[in-house]
């Protein structure tokens, strides 16, 4: 019976010894409350935060511009901020495989020899060659294998490890939102720069019209048909269409720099030829949202991955308050001389455990362990400053897109009305009754209502992306 007790004894020791126990709380997602429905009017389903979630998407896609996919996946490959975020998570990759080292043994092998001159005393029994002056000429020569492991009896490797991965899925999610933020920049400067396109070519149309105006009453003005105060007033329309056309030529030039820059080039390495004709494409969210669109944001995902590190910290350093055990051993050979050196009478070994507990620190320790609680405390309430800074960016790219389509509605019947009454001034010059000049003021008025048309659906479009963002890259479901 002692015989089987003895085996099992052992394993259990050598269990122990293998796997220990954690330290530490165990670590529980923080709870936030959250709404069952949007205050913008869009209904929504409770999930839980996935890590997994933060992954990259192709939201861009839908805008059906083959210019925009291309910009994107250039600023993916060359943008300087992703770059340095993905160097990043090779360092928190680095960071885990080097927490995952202190679970093994270390083991060394060493090779050395040595040469030197020892007293020459009566009676001494050293081995070695006697010089002229009674001096002994002494050489040793080793070959060594050593190893050394402190086992995780209280988990402080293990909770480090598990802190480095959280660490590592908190820069995964990082890398995900640089790349998220980057990709929202290049779409949103991209889909400004085709709706200054079309306001550059618009205003020019004005221009001209406004300059033709201008001669007209000038004419008039000679013939004393027009007073100088409409004349005044033709110079000062034709003075605010150059300079609304100087503004947007200027956002224009700007907007082509700052997507230059983006896609990592210089500016003047890049050109986008203008398109006056482009239109915009808006994809409209769906009547219901689900919640684990809006936790999956990077940003939320990052701050929910930090807390886990912190908590597992937490178990870190009350590890210290436990005594360390280290076990060592050496073996090999060592002898006179290098030929003869593995023979059995050369050999040594030692082998011995050590166990080492802190008595007095002056409260290094404690002062540790509360560090490590505040740290976590900070990193919940971020987290979930987070989770509702997340709820108002929807809410407001809600908010914006809403009235941005009604506002689109809107001018779209203003423009649809012009059309047909400049159609009906020109119909009326051709039978007589209205003089080209009321044509082309009619003509002012509805390309002034074109822009206002255009200028909403290009800030539509951007407002689309800007809720693609704040979703953490889409509404559709992966």
């Amino acid at each position: 019976m002692k015989r089987r007790l003895f085996p099992m004894g052992a394993s259990l020791v050598l269990s122990l010894l293998l796997s220990g126990c954690m330290v530490g709380p165990d670590y529980h997602k923080p709870v936030v409350e959250l709404p069952t429905s949007f205050k913008e009017g869009t209904p929504w389903q409770r999930a839980q935060a996935n890590p997994q979630g933060a992954l990259d998407s192709q939201w861009w896609r839908v805008y059906q511009d083959p210019i925009l996919n291309d910009l994107i996946d250039r600023s993916a490959k060359a943008n300087s901020s992703i770059i340095g975020a993905e160097a990043a998570y090779r360092l928190a990759q680095a960071q885990v495989a080097s927490s995952r080292a202190g679970l093994w043994p270390t083991v060394g092998v060493g090779l050395s020899g040595a040469r030197g001159v020892g007293g020459g005393a009566s009676g001494s029994t050293t081995s070695g060659l006697t010089g002229s002056s009674g001096s002994t000429v002494e050489q040793t020569v080793s070959a060594t294998l050593s190893a050394s492991w402190e086992p995780d009896l209280w988990g402080q490797v293990r909770r480090g490890i598990e802190s480095s991965q959280a660490s590592l899925q908190s820069s995964d999610a990082l890398l995900a939102g640089v790349r998220l933020s980057i990709g929202a920049s290049v779409a949103t400067d991209y889909l400004g720069l085709r709706q200054l396109d079309i306001d550059i070519d618009l205003l020019q149309q004005q221009q001209a019209i406004n300059q033709q105006l201008l001669t007209m009453i000038q004419a008039q003005t000679v013939q004393g048909t027009a007073t100088n105060d409409q004349l005044l007033v033709a110079q000062d329309q034709l003075s605010t269409v150059i300079a609304a056309l100087q503004t947007a030529q200027r956002s224009r030039e700007q907007a082509e720099h700052a997507l230059a820059v983006l896609v990592g080039v210089a500016p003047a390495q890049f050109d986008l030829p203008r398109a006056a004709d482009y239109r915009f494409t808006t994809p409209m969210p769906p009547s219901v949202l689900p919640s684990n669109l809006l936790l999956r944001r990077p940003d939320v995902v990052s701050a929910e991955r930090l807390a886990a590190a912190a908590n597992a910290r937490i178990g870190v350093a009350e590890a210290a308050f436990f005594p360390t055990l280290s076990l060592t051993a050496e073996g090999g050979f060592r002898g006179s001389a290098l030929g003869g050196l593995l023979a059995v009478p050369n050999r040594i070994w030692t082998l011995g455990p050590a166990l080492a507990e802190t008595i007095f620190d002056g409260g290094a320790r404690e002062a540790a362990k509360q560090e490590a609680e505040a740290a976590y405390d900070q990193d919940v309430a971020t987290y979930r400053g987070t989770v509702l800074g997340a709820l108002q960016n929807v809410e407001d790219n809600l908010s914006a897109i809403n009235h941005l389509h009604t506002q689109a509605q809107a001018f779209d019947q203003m423009f649809q009305r012009n059309q047909q009454l400049f159609g009906s001034q020109q119909a009326q010059q051709r039978a007589g009754t209205v003089s080209q000049q009321a044509v082309l003021t009619q003509q002012l008025v509805l390309l002034q209502a074109e822009q206002n048309l255009r200028d909403t659906q290009g800030l539509l479009s951007q407002g689309s992306v800007a809720l693609f963002q704040s979703l953490g890259g889409g509404w559709q479901v992966p």
